[in-house]
């Protein structure tokens, strides 16, 4: 099997994606699936024309390939699946037409190319994977595709990445209660609404600090943002950490915070769920089918920063509440652990391709993943986290 992602393998790079593909990739090798990763090398400024460009180096490559099934995800692949030797299926991560809606100018501009090449890769593939009920729906609306051709399947966690994730001690936890956001830092992910919710918590003399992990464009101005709000002494940018600095971070946190307008699925919740963290977030795009309003968390109107603020308070001031909501997500995260959810891909991939003429069977070998990128080999994914 082939994977084809633009993104680079890398977690300060390439976010949730990379998150989800290299677990994806870990897993089916782990149940005796040959995996070949192409991606690019390094990351380019100029991130629309090196996709382009990639995936015209990448298709005679994947030809020669000979492989049994050919997993492109995002728009990688279109052009390979324009004169497709294998079956080719589009595992669509994001959709680049919602997520376009939230960005201006340059960026918006780029990004309606690509969404324009993503319905190529989705209109040519034989099966088309979508990681939520919402990603299917906006599919169908954005690229004209049929929802019998879509397939749902979630994103996944290896839940052993946060075994050591157990309820810290009295000393450890952070004082004032911590609560951490974990993303990376476009318009979407609405972190002006959770600054200007902040706010209002330090005006209602709520203790608390904040710790915001990630980068990204909307960073800056939202360090402006933070300073014009004067939440200096209660709100930090940490950037890019380190994964055990990140692990730390969840485990000494009081709550998981993420208010985005738009997720098609949202791999930072279940890595949440999966420290026992109460989660606050919106009610919006797939978030509520990964979210359980009142079960593993609270769900807001993300343009209604008294509404995030009261939830977040709520939380703070009963330590009941964030125990049982967070032990809720460690029970629910279970669905998505790695080997249920890889083994899920392949059987709802064999069975959508069942009956087609150019369907092959999967050949079981080790030595299992095999990175390649821009023709010289890369380390082998790791975990890491994402937004």
């Amino acid at each position: 099997m082939a994977f084809v992602t633009s993104t680079p393998l890398s977690v300060a790079e390439g976010s949730g994606t990379y998150v989800g593909i290299s677990q994806l990739a870990r897993s089916l090798q782990e149940q005796n699936i040959w995996v070949q990763i192409h991606a690019p090398a390094c990351w380019s400024p100029s991130f629309t024309a090196k996709r382009i460009l990639f995936n015209l180096w990448v298709a005679p490559r994947l030809r020669r390939g000979r492989y049994d099934w050919v997993v492109g995800f995002d728009l990688d692949g279109f052009h390979y699946a324009r004169k497709k030797d294998s079956p080719y299926i589009a595992s669509i991560k994001g959709v680049i037409a919602d997520e376009l809606t939230n960005e201006r100018g340059a960026v918006r501009a780029a990004l309606r190319l690509q969404a324009a090449l993503e319905k190529l890769a989705v209109q040519r593939a034989d099966v088309v994977v979508a990681t939520s009920r919402y990603s299917r729906e906006r599919i169908v609306q954005a690229y004209a595709v049929p929802a019998s051709r879509i397939v749902i399947v979630p994103e996944l966690i290896d839940l052993q990445v946060w075994a050591e994730t157990d309820p810290p001690s009295p000393e450890a936890q952070a004082d004032p209660p911590a609560i951490l956001t974990v993303a990376h830092m476009y318009p979407r992910k609405n972190l002006g609404v959770l600054l200007n919710a902040y706010a209002l918590l330090r005006d209602a003399s709520v203790p608390f600090q904040a710790w915001i992990v990630g980068e990204g464009p909307c960073r800056r101005a939202w360090e402006r943002l933070r300073d014009a709000l004067d939440l200096r002494d209660r709100v930090t940018f940490l950037g890019t950490i380190p994964r055990r600095d990140l692990v730390d971070r969840y485990r000494r946190a009081a709550i998981f915070c993420l208010p985005s307008r738009q997720e098609g699925f949202g791999i930072v919740f279940l890595e949440a769920m999966a420290c026992g963290k109460p989660i606050v977030a919106a009610r919006a795009a797939a978030v509520p089918e990964t979210v359980a309003d009142g079960e593993t968390g609270l769900l807001v109107d993300p343009e209604d920063p008294a509404a995030l603020a009261h939830a977040i308070g709520g939380l703070l001031c009963d330590p009941g509440l964030r125990r049982a909501m967070g032990e809720t997500g460690r029970r629910k995260v279970e669905r998505y652990r790695a080997d249920r959810v890889a083994a899920s891909f392949l059987a709802t991939v064999r069975s959508a391709l069942n009956g087609q003429p150019s369907a092959r069977r999967l050949t079981h070998m080790s030595p299992g993943v095999s990175p390649v990128a821009g023709g010289e080999p890369v380390g082998s994914p790791s975990a890491g986290g994402g937004g």
